[in-house]
């Protein structure tokens, strides 16, 4: 299993008049912790990019429990349950506040789609290697 957590404290432009995280923000905090868990295995997107290979959401399912409010510090837990195999990576993800409650969990399905063709492509290796160790 890989599980990475970062931080991000809540932005007065990611609230409404309530001082709630509108709920389509924290889709984009769970971008957030998907790229830095990335570059904790010492890759970032951009790397795989430039390997030719693009990684879209397909599918995103979100269960919000709690409201996240202005300036709280939150954790975004970033989890592969599996190894990623073939051309699908699946995240498990959750955010937690300052009181580590839950606030809001998904599951976020991407593939790794070829950059020219739009085709679907195994894992590449040079994420799929960084990735090995945490699954022995």
């Amino acid at each position: 299993m890989f599980s990475f957590d970062t931080q991000l404290r809540v932005r007065y432009a990611d609230t409404d008049q309530m001082q709630v995280v509108y709920h389509a923000k924290l889709i984009e905090y769970f971008e957030v912790g998907r790229t830095d868990a990335i570059r904790s295995l010492g890759i970032t997107y951009k790397e795989v990019e430039a390997a030719g290979i693009i990684m879209p959401i397909v599918r995103v399912e979100c269960n919000y429990l709690r409201p996240a409010r202005y300036d709280e510090l939150l954790t975004i837990r970033t989890t592969l349950n599996e190894l990623p195999t073939g051309h699908r990576i699946e995240f498990d993800q959750e955010i937690y506040n300052e009181e580590n409650k839950l606030l809001c969990k998904a599951k976020i399905l991407l593939y790794f789609l070829d950059k020219a063709t739009n085709t679907k492509q195994e894992i590449p290796e040079i994420l799929s290697g960084r990735l090995i160790p945490f699954f022995n």
